[in-house]
């Protein structure tokens, strides 16, 4: 089994779980640890055991439990003995849990907990926002499936690719929970719902996916990232042999700018529901220019539909809620 030896930074000085950790003490300090547990695959029902009794029961490398499980635990880390191919299965049943559990059943309480009639325009955005948010999600992570993953599937069997290497994942990786933020803030700011349980209860629930998301990101890039980068530098001083592939980049990823005064104006205008043509008219500007912005909008921010944009718009408070023509989005 591929390990890999690598260095953690210190987040806060804590009690570092071990090896002779009960687990349920673990479980008692930090309740997220249950997520992590089931990303490794380990059941319930182990009594008072050490954390070493349930791997080795459970058939779990225990040395990258601990450092997952430490790590989220924000707790200091010095040398980690890390198996690849373990955390990279852990990784891959988040993406599970996430795409098949997580989203679609915070989609279902948000239909439950807003008016989705058709007559409250606020509800229609805040569901399109998330359907949105959810089908980037689901593109980030099959990237990373079939791409990503692949490619250090290959690395395990001593076999480098010329044309990727992690570094192409890494300098591009964005952290998607952010974009849950967004989604949170309008339905705190501009959602009066009168059914306050329901709505607190998903906010709650949308909230927790954020910090989770969150959290799965910075495995990958804190733990995941440099173990599959020391393993490149193992197999290049073994003077393996290199082959070619076919591995992608993922499509549009442009890091994000800020906008120009010019941009957040065209921005509003869209907002607004004007056409390219009236945006040019109230603006002074040809057609073709206001095309442009458009295109160049939805690369730096990564929205690429009127009601992303609107959203984005109205958190940022470049726009009031009353200004918003929904009808327009609608028809899209």
């Amino acid at each position: 089994m591929q390990r890999t030896k690598m260095v953690c930074k210190t987040m806060k000085d804590s009690k570092l779980y071990t090896s002779q950790s009960r687990l349920r003490d673990v479980i008692k300090e930090n309740s997220s640890i249950l997520m992590v547990m089931s990303r490794f695959g380990i059941s319930l029902g182990f009594g008072n055991k050490s954390v070493k009794e349930i791997c080795e029961s459970q058939g779990v490398d225990m040395n990258t439990f601990l450092s997952v499980a430490n790590f989220i635990s924000h707790n200091k880390i010095d040398y980690v003995d890390v198996s690849l191919a373990t955390l990279m299965d852990y990784l891959k049943r988040a993406h599970t849990y996430f795409l098949d559990y997580n989203l679609p059943t915070i989609r279902r309480r948000l239909i439950e907990a807003i008016d989705c009639s058709g007559t409250d325009d606020v509800a229609f955005l805040i569901l399109r926002f998330y359907d949105e948010y959810v089908t980037e999600v689901n593109r980030h992570m099959t990237y990373e499936n079939d791409t990503v993953f692949g490619y250090v599937e290959k690395l395990l069997q001593n076999h480098l690719d010329s044309n990727y290497t992690i570094d192409v994942f890494s300098n591009k990786h964005n952290h998607i929970g952010s974009k849950l933020n967004e989604l949170k803030e309008i339905i705190i700011s501009y959602y009066p719902g009168k059914e306050n349980d329901r709505l607190n209860s998903v906010l709650f629930d949308i909230m927790s996916c954020e910090e989770d998301l969150t959290a799965h990101c910075l495995v990958e890039d804190k733990l995941f990232v440099p173990a599959v980068k020391l393993l490149e530098e193992e197999l290049r001083t073994q003077d393996v042999d290199t082959q070619p592939s076919e591995t992608d980049e993922p499509d549009n990823k442009q890091e994000r700018a800020e906008l120009s005064n010019r941009e957040k104006e065209i921005l509003c205008c869209v907002a607004k529901g004007l056409t390219n043509k009236e945006i040019a008219n109230e603006l002074y500007l040809s057609v073709y220019t206001v095309t442009t912005h458009r295109r160049n909008i939805c690369n730096k921010l990564q929205i690429h539909t009127s009601a992303g944009l609107t959203i984005y718009a109205i958190v940022n408070k470049l726009i009031n809620l009353q200004d918003v023509k929904i009808k327009d989005i609608k028809n899209e």
